[in-house]
This record gives C-alpha cells, sequence and structure tokens, in this order.
C-alpha cells in the first residue's frame, strides 16, 4: 500500500485537505480502514455493531434538549410520542437527564433519580422498542450551568470556583446571570460518581439499551476536563490524567450496571459553549480515547462545533487514531457530508441533531433523498406538542 493510494482514499472527505494532518497519521489510518482492506465501503445505511448492540443503519439520534417534562421532569406522553416517532434511527439518545433532584439547567428536562421517572421513562422504551427501535440514556450533571434558583436554592458545583461569564441562563424569575460555583471537595467527588452510577442503574430498570455520559458543552464533566475552567491542584486538577480521572470514574461506574458494551461517552474538546476552552485540546483527546478505548466501551462521540472545521477535523482524526471501537461524529453534518465522513473513515457513524427535531424520518428522508421538513425555532423548547412532535412524516405529506 503506497501513501498516495492513502491520500486518495483520504480525500473521500474533507480532513485530506488539512495542513495538520500530517503524513504521520497516514499508518494508523491505513490499519483501521476496511476500505483500504478491499471490503466494501460502508455507507450511512450500513449496519454497524457499537459494543452490544447492533444498529441497522449509521444514522444517530443526537441528545436533543427540548424541555417538555415540565416541573416534575417526568416524562409525559408528548415524549412517548416523540421518541417513538423517531424509532429508525440506527440509534436514539435521549436528551440530557438530570441524575438527581439538584441537578436542573432548563426547567424541564428529564429525569431518573426517583421510581416515577423510571416508570415515565419505562413508558419511552415500551415505545421506542415497539417499533423496533434502540435508545441509550445520556445521563448528566450541569455543574456550573446550573443555578440555585432552579434548585432550591442550592449552589451550583464544579471542579473549580470560576463561573461562567459574558452570559445569562432562564430561571423562574427571568434572565440571570450565571452564579459562583462551589469547587467541590475532594472528599466529594466520588459521591457525584455514585450519583452517575444511581443513574445508569435507574436507567437500566427503565429499559434503556445502554446510557451515555455527557461530558461535553461545559458541564460537570468538562468542567474537570477542560483547564479553563479546572484550576484545581488536587488528584482531579493539573496534569491531564487527572482532569480526566473524575470522568473515566463515571464511565466505570457505568460499566458496573451495563457491563462496558452498552455505555458511551460524549466529548466536546474544542466547543466553546458555556465558556469554555482547553489549552491541550490533543492531548487531552489523546489520553481520554485510549482510556476508553482500553476499557471497550460501545462507542466515542466527538460533538464538534461544525464538523467542517480545520481544527475540528483534526481534532476527530486525533479521535480516530488513539480509540479503537466506534467513533461517531456531531456537528452540522449533511447527507452528504456525512456519506463521506463514514465512507472515508473519519468517523463510524454520524449523529444528527437538528435534521432531527423537524423530521421524525430522517432515515427515510436519507434514502429516498427528498427535502427536509424546516425547524420551529421558535417552538424549540418547552411548550406543547407543536414544534415538538407534531412534524409531519413523508407518509404523512
Amino acid at each position: 500500500m503506497t501513501i498516495t493510494r492513502a491520500a486518495h482514499v483520504l480525500c473521500s472527505c474533507a480532513i485530506c485537505c488539512l495542513d495538520s494532518l500530517t503524513l504521520s497519521l497516514i499508518p494508523s489510518l491505513i490499519d483501521d480502514h476496511s476500505l483500504l482492506k478491499g471490503t466494501p465501503m460502508p455507507t450511512l445505511l450500513t449496519p454497524l455493531q457499537a459494543g452490544d448492540i447492533l444498529l441497522p443503519n449509521r444514522i444517530v439520534m443526537a441528545p436533543l434538549t427540548r424541555v417538555r417534562a415540565g416541573a416534575s421532569h417526568i416524562p409525559n406522553d408528548m415524549m412517548v410520542d416523540y421518541y417513538s416517532q423517531r424509532a429508525s434511527s440506527g440509534l436514539m439518545m435521549t436528551e440530557c437527564t438530570m441524575i438527581d433532584a439538584h441537578a436542573c439547567a432548563f426547567m424541564g428536562e428529564g429525569g431518573i433519580y426517583s421510581p416515577a421517572h423510571i416508570a415515565g421513562w419505562q413508558r419511552v422504551t415500551d415505545a421506542v422498542h415497539a417499533k423496533g427501535g434502540r435508545i441509550f440514556m445520556q445521563i448528566w450533571h450541569p455543574g456550573r450551568a446550573a443555578h440555585s434558583l432552579l434548585n432550591d436554592g442550592e449552589q451550583p458545583v464544579s471542579s473549580s470556583a470560576v463561573a461562567i461569564r459574558h452570559s445569562v441562563t432562564s430561571t423562574q424569575e427571568g434572565a440571570k446571570p450565571y452564579e459562583v460555583p462551589r469547587a467541590l471537595g475532594t472528599e466529594e467527588v466520588p459521591r457525584y460518581v455514585e450519583r452517575f452510577r444511581l443513574a445508569a442503574h435507574n436507567a437500566h430498570r427503565a429499559g434503556f439499551d445502554g446510557v451515555q455520559i455527557h461530558g461535553a458543552h461545559g458541564y460537570l464533566i468538562d468542567n474537570f476536563l477542560r483547564d479553563g475552567v479546572n484550576v484545581r491542584t488536587d488528584v482531579y486538577g493539573g496534569s491531564v490524567e487527572n482532569r480526566a480521572r473524575f470522568l473515566l470514574e463515571v464511565t466505570d461506574a457505568a460499566v458496573s450496571v451495563w457491563g462496558a458494551g452498552r455505555v458511551a461517552v460524549r466529548i466536546s474538546p474544542l466547543v466553546p459553549f458555556n465558556d469554555m476552552v482547553d489549552s491541550q485540546p490533543t492531548a487531552l483527546v489523546t489520553y481520554v480515547a485510549r482510556e476508553l478505548s482500553g476499557r471497550g466501551i460501545a462507542f466515542l462521540e466527538i460533538r464538534h462545533e461544525n464538523h467542517a472545521l480545520p481544527e475540528e477535523q483534526a481534532i476527530l482524526a486525533v479521535a480516530r487514531r488513539n480509540f479503537r471501537g466506534v467513533l461517531m461524529s456531531n456537528g452540522s453534518y449533511t447527507r452528504e457530508s456525512g456519506e463521506s465522513t463514514v465512507a472515508c473513515g473519519a468517523a463510524d457513524a454520524i449523529v444528527y441533531g437538528r435534521p432531527y427535531i423537524a423530521n421524525p424520518d430522517l432515515v427515510d428522508r436519507f434514502v429516498k433523498q427528498v427535502p427536509l421538513n424546516e425547524v420551529n425555532y421558535e417552538r424549540l423548547y418547552g411548550g406543547g406538542p407543536d414544534g415538538y412532535s407534531d412534524y409531519p412524516a413523508l407518509a404523512a405529506n
């Protein structure tokens, strides 16, 4: 196999044009890509074994916060309809789901910390499975993105006492600046690991097919991962290995419930949302990907600001090189760019967000290559079924 042949294959997706993608990356890509071994080129419709779950296609529904659960955080009829409508996806992930009663950031996200929440989600998983679908619960704590007004006066927690700057959050009293969070003590961190374990256990009882750990977007786990927030000096701060410790402990806790083949992780190493930044994203992704690869988890999702940005393509290549399992990529993909990315092996599946908001039958629309419904951005968050579970499928048009 020559470098010229490898470069030709890489040119079927955009990563070949990166200045940062050097020839040192080519050998590992050759090892990883079935295309270079003479096997058929995968498409978005090619089945995929992700850990213990066989996906019928590689069109994955992103976790999408829609805040339809209300003040109780218990799934309702609207949510049963919404998720079951999208059961043709290769895999669905739920909206970020609260691991305890003081982990609210959005006034209406789902919860998984009581028997009532388990029962509510059981209705969702039963409806999805009745249509042949597969669904993971995304378990989550907002960290410093919470607000005391949403959590019975409890101060937000984080890795460090560093507030989100230049932004506000919605509360019952209107828009408020983010508060300075309380840095968790070293002795407190295991209690939060245990809350994630209990959430994973409750998700199992609710009939999910697995769990995804939300380590992205400036929420609690990401508050530990990235050094723009984490200024600790204990075993959870400083080095990349220390900053990743909390994520890996949460992962191990979820694996103790589910087994590795039904646990996934999401990270967003370059996404600035919630005032996040890291000085060593390549080193962070390299270490996290290798550690998760060694654990044999179901898949790793890289959430991009936009997959087409050169720096995002470079970080995806770092994850590809260091994670030997199923790698998923998420960030402003179209059908065409998703096909290209899967075909060249830069990722194994594509996670779609906005297209799934307005198109419950996204797989069918991709197969038939027909136009997509437009998103009603005025009805994204909260309210009733309008702009949520009332988007027409092709059969209804």
